[in-house]
């Protein structure tokens, strides 16, 4: 529906919603402060609805502005994502645009791998939502568990995975070099 064709369908939805109201342009007049030849041309469609007219309208019906106008409904808001296999990890997309911040929440079964760090472009940061996830950076190799974090740029050799304790849930965000989250994880005492 085109811009010009919902501001067609708002002069009769306000005539509509004040006589089921029960108001007269009179009444609706003295409460929005519109002048009632004003009101009529809007509700005839020969003046063009503005936010200055609509906005104390839809305060005297108490509605919401989107019903004066017929705004379309918002889309579902929810990522629907189809669930990724790789190497026994199943990887859940919950960006939907290729390129820049990727953002995945993982599920790696429970298993014990030996680690082998691995090193690419780009900076990744890690949330874990439950159980245990081992980390190998560099020279450190840290576990973090629930509610901990981590970020590192991806050119520092790494690698993680499951502890073998049990299944590991995780968030992963990664981008390009030089988008940091600025969250950092304490290394495991030794």
């Amino acid at each position: 529906m085109t811009t010009d064709e919902v501001l067609a369908g708002v002069g009769p939805r306000l005539r509509q919603m004040r006589k089921e109201r029960e108001v007269t342009l009179a009444a609706l007049s003295e409460t929005t402060g519109i002048s009632v030849s004003t009101l009529s041309r809007l509700e005839s469609g020969l003046r063009k609805p503005s936010l200055e007219l609509l906005l104390p309208i839809a305060r005297a019906h108490r509605v919401a502005l989107d019903e004066l106008v017929g705004a379309p409904p918002t889309g579902d808001p929810r990522v629907r994502s189809k669930p990724i296999v790789m190497g026994g990890r199943t990887h859940w997309p919950l960006t939907r645009q290729p390129g820049g911040l990727q953002a995945y929440k993982v599920l790696e079964p429970q298993r014990r791998l030996e680690p082998d760090p691995r090193t690419h472009e780009g900076y990744e940061w890690l949330y874990v939502l439950s159980g245990k996830l081992r980390l190998v950076l560099g020279e450190h190799d840290v576990v973090l568990t629930a509610g901990e974090a981590a970020e590192f740029d991806t050119r520092v050799p790494h690698w993680f995975g499951s502890t073998g304790e049990g299944p590991v849930e995780f968030l992963s965000l990664f981008g390009p070099q030089g988008e940091r989250m600025h969250v950092r994880a304490r290394p495991r005492r030794t």
